[in-house]
């Protein structure tokens, strides 16, 4: 499971010109689901999405983690992520999750973070979306985890 952060002072979703998501400064997730993904993936995705010290401290350090700083947290599907892009003009979506499996992770990956955050917001999985933010620095990572079981 893949996710691309991004350290925003604000940021919003929508689905057919209706505002389905907003948040204020915080961090945009968009996540990635792999064929090979589950339950175990989706947990240790989000424990380190919410860990992850990419806000700064008293002296300027990215030392906080959006749990820290009580950011709001946005959350989209992304189904590129895990494309394959090694060769080639066209990318390959071999590695990505079959829809039904994508949209299950997604769905769980949102209800566990509302579950432990206070601030997140979700897009919906294989909509069509328009996402406006404004990238914080900029500072974005990539962070992946590998299929614990």
């Amino acid at each position: 499971m893949i996710g691309l952060i991004q350290r925003v002072t604000s940021a919003s979703v929508r689905i057919d010109n209706d505002m389905v998501g907003t948040i204020d400064h915080g961090m945009v997730a968009l996540i990635g689901v792999e064929k090979t993904d589950h339950s175990g993936t989706v947990a240790r995705l989000l424990e380190r999405i919410l860990g992850y010290r990419i806000f700064a401290d008293d002296e300027g350090k990215m030392n906080l983690s959006l749990r820290q700083t009580e950011g709001g947290l946005l959350l989209i599907p992304q189904f590129t992520l895990p494309a394959d892009t090694a060769k080639g003009t066209r990318p390959s979506f071999s590695s990505c999750a079959p829809p039904q499996l994508g949209g299950e992770l997604f769905d769980s990956f949102c209800t566990q973070a509302k579950d432990a955050h206070v601030n997140v917001a979700c897009g919906r999985f294989q909509t069509d979306m328009q996402v406006t933010l404004t990238n914080d620095g900029p500072v974005t990572f990539w962070l992946q985890v590998n299929n614990p079981r």
